[in-house]
Formats: C-alpha cells, sequence, structure tokens
C-alpha cells in the first residue's frame, strides 16, 4: 500500500505536469489565432486559382504546357505533411495512416516520398520507401518561400518525368476540435467538370495562351502547397491545444482522485494512532489496578 509520502509525491508530480499543459495550451491558442487569420485569408485566393486552373485545364490542351501534360507511367510522388512536434493527439498518426493507405496502392518500384516534418521524416526513414527529399524544421517560421522552395523540387520532379502524379496528404483545419485527413492530386492539374447543358468554349488570351499558362500554373503549384503547408499548421495548434485541455482536465481529475486517497490514508494512520493511545491507556488502568 503507497505511504502517505508516495501519494504527496504523486501529486505533485501530477500538479507540475497539469501547470505543463496547461501552459502549452495557452500557447498553442494564442498560436491557433494567427494560424487561423491566415488559412482564412488565404483559402479564397487558393480556391479560386484552383478554380480557374481547372477551367483552363478543361480548356485548353494538355500538349500546350508540360505541367497539364497527362502519362500513364504510374510513377507516383506523395508529400505527406505532418508536424515537427508531438504532443497533438492523433494529428501525426492520421496522415501517416493516409499516407500508408496510399502506399499500398503504389507499386513500390514508382514510388517516391517527400515528407515535410519531422514526425513524418522519423517514420518513414526507418522503413523501406524511397525518400526524395525532407523539408524538417521550418513550421515556427512559415514563409511563402518555404512552399516555393518546395514546389520548384515537385516541379522539376514532373517536368522531368521523374514522376507521372503528385499528390498531397495532410491536415486540414476545419475547428479546433476538428481536423480532417485530406489527398488532393497536385499534379496533374485535374480538369474542371463540364455540365452537359454548357457548351466548352475557350478562353481569349492576352497576351498569349502559353505566356498565360507559363505564368499561372507554376503559381498554382506553389499557391496549394503554401495552402497545405497553413492548412497543417492551424490543424496541428488546434489539435494541441484540444489534446493539452484534455490532458488539463484528466491531471484536475487525478489530483481529485489522490487527494481522496491521500485523506483516506492519513484517516487510517490517525485511527490507528488513537487505537493504540486508548489501547496503551487501557492497559496501564488495568495494571494499576492490579
Amino acid at each position: 500500500m503507497a505511504t502517505l509520502r508516495d501519494i504527496r509525491r504523486r501529486i505533485r508530480a501530477v500538479q507540475s505536469t497539469q501547470k505543463i499543459t496547461r501552459a502549452m495550451k495557452l500557447v498553442a491558442a494564442a498560436k491557433l489565432r494567427r494560424a487561423q487569420e491566415r488559412i482564412i485569408e488565404a483559402r479564397p485566393y487558393a480556391h479560386q486559382l484552383s478554380d480557374l486552373l481547372g477551367n483552363l485545364a478543361l480548356r485548353t490542351s494538355p500538349d500546350r504546357h508540360p505541367l497539364l501534360a497527362r502519362r500513364d507511367g504510374g510513377r507516383r510522388q506523395i508529400v505527406i505533411i505532418t508536424a515537427d512536434k508531438g504532443l497533438c493527439g492523433a494529428f501525426n498518426p492520421n496522415v501517416v495512416r493516409s499516407s500508408r493507405g496510399v502506399i499500398r496502392q503504389t507499386p513500390e518500384a514508382g514510388l517516391m516520398l517527400v515528407v515535410v516534418g519531422r514526425k513524418a521524416r522519423d517514420y518513414y526513414r526507418r522503413r523501406p520507401w524511397t525518400i526524395r527529399s525532407q523539408m524538417v524544421g521550418f513550421f515556427d517560421r512559415l514563409a511563402y518561400s518555404h512552399a516555393a522552395e518546395l514546389s520548384r523540387g515537385l516541379i522539376e520532379s514532373y517536368l522531368t518525368e521523374e514522376a507521372d502524379e503528385i499528390h498531397l496528404i495532410y491536415n486540414e483545419f476545419r475547428s479546433v476540435a476538428v481536423q480532417r485527413v485530406v489527398r488532393e492530386q497536385l499534379l496533374p492539374i485535374t480538369p474542371a467538370t463540364a455540365s452537359a447543358e454548357a457548351a466548352v468554349v475557350d478562353y481569349l488570351y492576352e497576351p498569349s495562351a502559353d505566356s498565360v499558362l507559363a505564368a499561372l500554373l507554376p503559381k498554382h503549384v506553389t499557391t496549394q502547397v503554401y495552402r497545405a503547408l497553413m492548412e497543417s499548421l492551424a490543424a496541428e495548434y488546434g489539435a494541441r491545444m484540444t489534446a493539452m485541455e484534455a490532458a488539463t482536465k484528466n491531471a484536475a481529475e487525478m489530483i481529485d482522485l489522490l487527494t481522496i486517497q491521500y485523506n483516506k490514508a492519513r484517516q487510517e494512520r490517525i485511527t490507528k494512532e488513537l487505537l493504540d493511545i486508548v489501547g496503551g491507556a487501557e492497559a496501564l488502568r488495568q495494571s494499576a489496578e492490579v
């Protein structure tokens, strides 16, 4: 049975942990507010650009630009975006689990991975799949330049026919308590779906179709990568805030249980001491009478 000293030590340890989880929750909440503002501001532009490029891909011949070309080689490059840190619930395992499902559908000979975040890097470097590149340690200072660096490597892989498809897998921020794992095809650009009633009419380009596509297509790739990174960052802070709030509540419940256990043990100890005193006094009284 645990002694009073052991129970007090456990209470102090849980209280110290509770202070840490409460502080981590407050830090995550402060960072989430800024990350949430950034992604909410970026989404309309990214979605409009995606819709525009989908319509262009529908109306434009795939031969007009290499990023529109569709190939049947089956070589697939998967960009897996996780966090650099843990303590955020199922945030990282959900992405890894989803990426494993995509990997199982791809022949091993035609598979390459691009891992973003230490958790994905640490998981996949211990396994037999080919890691083409990795990016870690930048989420605390995430900027458009990081997305540009990552997208340059992806575009190069597609243009050199090192990959026939490039997919993104990341957590999309829905709310503080909800993050959804998303898989998106980044390249080749998927054409929009044409309605049966509307005729597909080409645009008028100024100065030329080739110039417009050459300017918009790389920008679209970089914008979508940047949006995915921002979605993942906001989702990470939301998941960490939720996880630390749950940990703080669990610590409070554990402190209450340990306090009850301590009080019971203390009461038992006091009762035992009183019984010893009463027993000793009774023994002295009986010996005096004799």
